[in-house]
């Protein structure tokens, strides 16, 4: 099975694509889609939308995986998120992708083994977990969304068949 992870953000988005081999899990692609500064708002959905589209294109995943909304203190910013969530769920929809959404916290427990750890940790097993070197840089987006597409194939591979990839869409 193959999976895009998308961390979702207004100014920047990861995404990352990976997939279940023998033995483990394996990352294909993973980046951040960022925005010129001076782009309107409309300007930075698009662009989060067509590279979204090439992604899919490129790599053929069956299933998204996307980080659920959090409570933002900023309103603004918590609109902004949403309408960079939409956005990816437009682009699932657009071609054909099962949806399946996780909260940071439970991303985070999946991936790391504890629902609180920081980004450097996370960081560090998704490295450890994909066999992705050191000496190559991660974005903390692309870390995100690489711990995002891992979560989904962790849990996959670990529930019921009724379940894995064909259970309820959007709020799993």
């Amino acid at each position: 099975m193959r999976v895009i992870g998308i961390d979702p953000g207004n100014a920047a988005t990861g995404f990352a694509v990976v997939e279940n081999v023998a033995g483990g899990f394996r990352h294909i692609v993973a980046g951040t889609i960022r925005a010129h500064r001076n782009a309107s708002p409309s300007e930075r959905l698009r662009n989060i939308y067509e590279h979204l589209l090439e992604t899919v294109d490129a790599y053929a995943p069956a299933v998204m995986s996307l980080e659920r909304n959090f409570s933002a203190i900023n309103v603004q910013s918590a609109f902004r998120l949403g309408e960079a969530r939409a956005i990816a769920k437009l682009a699932a929809a657009q071609r054909g992708l099962e949806l399946f959404e996780y909260t940071p916290t439970e991303v985070k427990l999946t991936v790391a083994g504890f629902g609180t750890a920081d980004k450097a940790q996370v960081k560090s097993m998704v490295r450890r977990t994909l066999g992705i070197d050191a000496a190559i840089e991660l974005s903390d987006d692309a870390a995100d969304a690489l711990a995002i597409a891992a979560c989904h194939l962790f849990k996959a591979r670990f529930a019921a068949p009724s379940i894995a990839c064909g259970g309820r869409q959007g709020v799993r």
